[in-house]
Formats: C-alpha cells, sequence, structure tokens
C-alpha cells in the first residue's frame, strides 16, 4: 500500500473524514503533518500545494488534494487502485 501523508490541523472535521475515508479503505498509518504547530510545515504545504486550507493529502507521490477531492477519487473508484499502485 502506498505511502500516505496529509496535512491537518486540530480542530478540522475534513480531516477527520479524510482520516475515517483512508482508514475504511484499509490504510494503516497516516503521516500527519499539524500545520497549526509548526508555521514552517505550512509554509512548505503551500509552496508545494499552492493551496492554503488542510487537509492537503498526498498518497504516494500524487497530491490528491483536500476532502472533497478525496471523496470524488473514491466515488470513482480511484482511490484503491491508487492506495494500492506501486
Amino acid at each position: 500500500m502506498q505511502h500516505v501523508k496529509m496535512y491537518t490541523t486540530a480542530v478540522c472535521p475534513y480531516c477527520v473524514r479524510a482520516k475515517q475515508i483512508l482508514k475504511a479503505k484499509g490504510v494503516e498509518q497516516i503521516e500527519e503533518i499539524r500545520i497549526d504547530t509548526n508555521p514552517a510545515q505550512r509554509e512548505h504545504m503551500m509552496a508545494i500545494t499552492s493551496r492554503r486550507t488542510v487537509p492537503q493529502i498526498f498518497i504516494g507521490e500524487t497530491h490528491v488534494g483536500g476532502c472533497d477531492e478525496l471523496m470524488a477519487l473514491d466515488a470513482k473508484g480511484g482511490l484503491v487502485t491508487l492506495l494500492q499502485s506501486a
């Protein structure tokens, strides 16, 4: 299974929902980077995604986007394929 990295904050309902979706698809470990406690990580997230909102989700090297994009990818049947690609 691909490595999953997610930029989050402590009180983000979209982050919680994204983690629930990923865990339901069999993801056992998510590298969570809290940007609310680490301003340098917020700057890094914005530099690599051109976005300010959380969550920002990476599966392997692919930037999925936020929770809405994750749900759309899942609805199209692409989430499991992306998670399982090598």
